[in-house]
C-alpha cells in the first residue's frame, strides 16, 4: 500500500511539472518572459530538464538581453542533448558566445549549425562572423569615389534617383510648408504623402529645380514614389499605396493598406490610363519596380507567401501584347530569411539591389551579381560594394549610367540634410516613432508607471520603459516596415499586447494607446472565465494561466484573505451541478496552495451549484449559450487585508 501511495504521488508530481510547463509556454507566447522563467524554474526543480525547457529558459534570457544567464541554459540544452536541440538555438548560442567573445566556442558550434542548416545565409561560410571582411568593407583605402549631397534635399525626405532623357525623377515628402490643405495631409503624423518630382539636367550636368511630374493623375493625395520608365519611353512604372475607384486608401481583411505597383502610358507630355499590374494583389505588397536593359523584363520586390524571408525579389515576363507572364522568385542565391529589396539593372545587366542578410555593414547595404548573366547557378556570385556606397545606415535605390560610370543613391547616413537624401552615389535611413497613452480600461483615466516593452518579430524585447505621471511613453528610432509587438504590463492590471507594422515613410510618428484592465474590481478579483474538461475538476493548463492573476495579485497585497465561488448554469441535476461545483471550487484552491498561497488566506472555496443564477435562465427556459455562460463563472472574492489606493 506504502508502495502505491508513493508511485501515485510521483505520477502526480510529474503531471503537475507537465502541466506547469504548458502554463510557462502560454506566457512565453505573449512575451511575459519573467513569470514564464519563474515557471521553467520551478518545472525544472520538480525534475522536467528536457531540451524544450532548457532551451525556453534560455530564450527568457536572451529575449531580455541576458547574454550571460541565456548562454548558461543554451550550454546546458547542448550539452545534455547535442543532437535534438533545434537548430535555431545553436544560432542563438554562437551569438551570445560572440557577444560573450568566446570566439572558439562560437567557432565550434557554428560548424555544427552549418552540418545542421547549410543553406541559412546568415552564416554561411562564416561570412558573418569574418572581423577581417568587416574591416575590409568599411575601408576606403584606394577606393576612389565621391559623394555629394545633392542640392535638391531638404530636411525631409527625399528619395528614388531615376534619370531618363536628361530629366532625374526621384519621391520627396517636401511639399510640407505649402500645404495648406489638412485633407492632403497624411493624417497620422500630419505630415504630407510622397510625391513624385522630376528636375532637367543641363548640358553641364546641373541639376535644376524640381517640380512635380506633369500629371495630374499620377500623384494623388496619399504616396507615390518608385518609378522606372521604360526603354521606349512610352511606359511608367512606380509605386503606389493601394487606393480604391474613388482614389482613396483600401484596405485587406487585416486593416492593411498594401503598396502596389501601378503603370501609365505616355499621352503627349502626360501620363494618363494609371492601373495596378494584375500580380500586384491586395493582400500584400509589391513595389520598387526595375526593368531589364531591353525592357523585356521586370523586376520587384515583394512579402508575397512563399518567399525565402521578408521581402524578396521577383521578376515578371513583359509580353509583346503589353501583358505579363508568372512572377518568379529570383532564388536564394539572391534572397535570404531577411529583407532583399529595390533592384536595379543596370545596362550591362549587372544586377543592383539591398539587403540586410548577406554580409553587410548594418541595416541594407548595396550588393551586385552576376546572376542574370550566368546560366549556371554555380558561376552566380554577389558581392557588397563596401564604402563609400554602405555606411551602416541604410544604402538603397542604386543607379548608375555604365558608359559615364555616374549615378545616384539614397541613403540616411550621418550629415544628411534630411531623413533620406539623394547622393550622386549614396543610401537612406527610415526611422519612425511609436508613441501613446496608458490608461485604466475602465476609468479612462491615464495610468502612470505603466511597463511598455517593445517586441521585435522575433519575440526579442529590444526597448523597455516606463510610462510618465500623464501615462506617456514614446519609442524612437524604429525601423521602417517592421513588425512590432508593444506590451503594457503593471502590477494588479491584466497585460495588453498590441501588434504594429511601421511603414515606409521615414519619420512617421504612429500613436497606440493602451488601456489595460484592472484585476481588481471593487472587492472582487476579476480574471477570464476559467474552464474544465467535462464532468471534471482538474485545473487544465490554460485554467492555471489566468489563475496565475490571482496569485499575482495576493503577493502584491500579502494579507489579503479571499473566498472562492464557483457557480454553474441551470443544466444537469442541481445535486449534481452542486457537487461538480464544489470540487472545482476547492481544485481552484488547492492549485492557489500549490503555488505558495498559504491556506489561511483562503477564506472559503465553495461551489453554489445553479443556486444563484444571474439571469432567467432556470431549468425549462430556453437560453442561449452565451446566457448559460453568464452563470457559469468562478468568483474571487476579497474579505480582508485590501485597501484600495488613492
Amino acid at each position: 500500500m506504502k508502495r502505491a501511495l508513493i508511485i501515485l504521488f510521483l505520477i502526480c508530481y510529474a503531471f503537475l511539472g507537465h502541466s506547469q510547463a504548458k502554463v510557462a509556454n502560454n506566457f512565453f507566447k505573449n512575451y511575459n518572459y519573467s513569470k514564464a522563467k519563474e515557471l521553467y524554474l520551478e518545472v525544472l526543480k520538480k525534475g522536467d530538464t528536457t531540451e524544450l525547457v532548457l532551451a525556453k529558459l534560455g530564450d527568457c534570457y536572451y529575449n531580455n538581453s541576458k547574454i550571460d544567464s541565456a548562454s548558461f541554459w543554451y550550454n546546458k540544452a547542448l550539452k545534455l542533448y547535442p543532437n535534438r536541440v533545434h537548430p535555431e538555438y545553436i544560432y542563438k548560442y554562437v551569438q551570445t558566445q560572440r557577444t560573450l567573445n568566446n570566439t572558439e566556442e562560437a567557432d565550434k558550434w557554428i560548424k555544427i549549425f552549418k552540418d545542421r542548416k547549410a543553406n541559412d545565409k546568415r552564416i554561411k561560410n562564416d561570412d558573418q562572423f569574418d572581423i577581417e571582411k568587416f574591416e575590409k568593407l568599411k575601408s576606403t583605402d584606394k577606393v576612389y569615389v565621391t559623394l555629394e549631397n545633392l542640392e535638391l534635399n531638404t530636411e525631409y525626405s527625399d528619395f528614388g534617383a531615376f534619370v531618363k532623357d536628361s530629366i532625374l525623377y526621384f519621391s520627396s515628402a517636401k511639399t510640407k510648408d505649402s500645404i495648406t490643405d489638412e485633407k492632403k495631409l497624411y493624417q497620422w503624423n500630419k505630415e504630407p504623402f510622397l510625391s513624385i518630382y522630376q528636375s532637367q539636367i543641363d548640358n553641364s550636368g546641373t541639376i535644376m529645380a524640381p517640380e512635380l511630374i506633369n500629371s495630374n493623375s499620377l500623384n494623388s493625395d496619399y504616396h507615390e514614389s518608385s518609378l522606372v520608365i521604360s526603354k521606349d519611353g512610352e511606359t511608367l512604372y512606380f509605386s503606389r499605396i493601394n487606393l480604391n475607384k474613388r482614389k482613396r486608401l483600401k484596405y485587406d481583411k487585416e486593416g492593411t493598406s498594401n503598396v502596389r505597383i501601378y503603370s501609365a502610358k505616355k499621352q503627349g507630355n502626360r501620363w494618363t490610363n494609371i492601373k495596378p499590374l494584375p500580380f500586384s494583389e491586395e493582400h500584400f505588397s509589391t513595389g520598387s519596380p526595375a526593368l531589364s536593359p531591353d525592357g523585356k523584363t521586370l523586376y520587384f520586390s515583394s512579402d508575397k507567401p512563399g518567399g525565402f524571408g521578408q521581402t524578396d525579389i521577383y521578376k515578371v515576363a513583359i509580353k509583346e501584347d503589353g501583358s505579363f507572364g508568372s512572377p518568379k522568385n529570383l532564388g536564394n542565391k539572391i534572397n535570404t530569411e531577411g529583407r532583399e529589396n529595390f533592384p536595379f539593372v543596370a545596362k550591362d545587366s549587372t544586377l543592383y539591389f539591398s539587403s540586410d542578410a548577406h554580409l553587410n555593414l548594418g541595416l541594407y547595404d548595396i550588393f551586385k551579381s552576376n546572376i542574370l548573366k550566368k546560366k549556371k547557378e554555380e558561376d552566380v556570385e554577389i558581392q557588397n560594394l563596401g564604402a563609400p556606397y554602405n555606411s551602416g545606415y541604410d544604402d538603397f535605390y542604386y543607379f548608375i549610367d555604365t558608359e559615364t560610370q555616374k549615378g545616384f543613391l539614397s541613403s540616411n547616413r550621418e550629415n544628411g540634410k534630411g531623413g533620406d537624401d539623394i547622393y550622386a552615389f549614396e543610401v537612406k535611413e527610415c526611422k519612425q516613432i511609436i508613441h501613446g497613452i496608458t490608461r485604466d480600461k475602465l476609468t479612462q483615466e491615464p495610468l502612470k508607471k505603466v511597463t511598455v516593452k517593445l517586441v521585435d518579430e522575433n519575440g526579442k524585447v529590444i526597448k523597455k520603459i516606463t510610462s510618465n505621471e500623464k501615462g506617456e511613453y514614446e519609442f524612437k528610432g524604429l525601423e521602417c516596415d517592421q513588425e512590432y509587438t508593444i506590451i503594457g504590463e503593471k502590477i494588479v492590471y491584466r497585460s495588453v499586447n498590441v501588434e504594429h507594422k511601421t511603414s515606409t515613410v521615414n519619420g512617421e510618428k504612429t500613436k497606440i494607446d493602451l488601456d489595460l484592465t484592472p484585476l481588481i474590481i471593487d472587492n472582487e478579483i476579476v480574471i477570464n472565465p476559467i474552464y474544465f474538461d467535462y464532468n471534471k475538476s482538474d485545473i487544465r493548463p490554460d485554467a492555471a494561466y489566468e489563475l496565475e492573476n490571482i496569485v499575482v495579485v495576493m503577493r502584491v497585497y500579502k494579507k489579503m484573505i479571499i473566498k472562492i465561488e464557483a457557480h454553474t448554469d441551470s443544466r444537469g441535476r442541481k445535486k449534481y451541478n452542486a457537487k461538480l461545483s464544489d470540487k472545482r471550487a476547492k481544485s481552484t484552491r488547492d492549485y492557489l496552495f500549490s503555488r505558495g498561497i498559504s491556506r489561511n488566506r483562503i477564506e472559503s472555496a465553495i461551489g453554489y451549484g445553479e443556486s444563484q443564477l444571474l439571469n432567467h435562465c432556470k431549468d425549462r427556459v430556453k437560453c442561449s449559450e452565451a446566457e448559460h455562460q453568464e452563470n457559469r463563472r468562478s468568483k474571487f472574492i476579497i474579505t480582508n487585508g485590501y485597501e484600495r489606493p488613492d
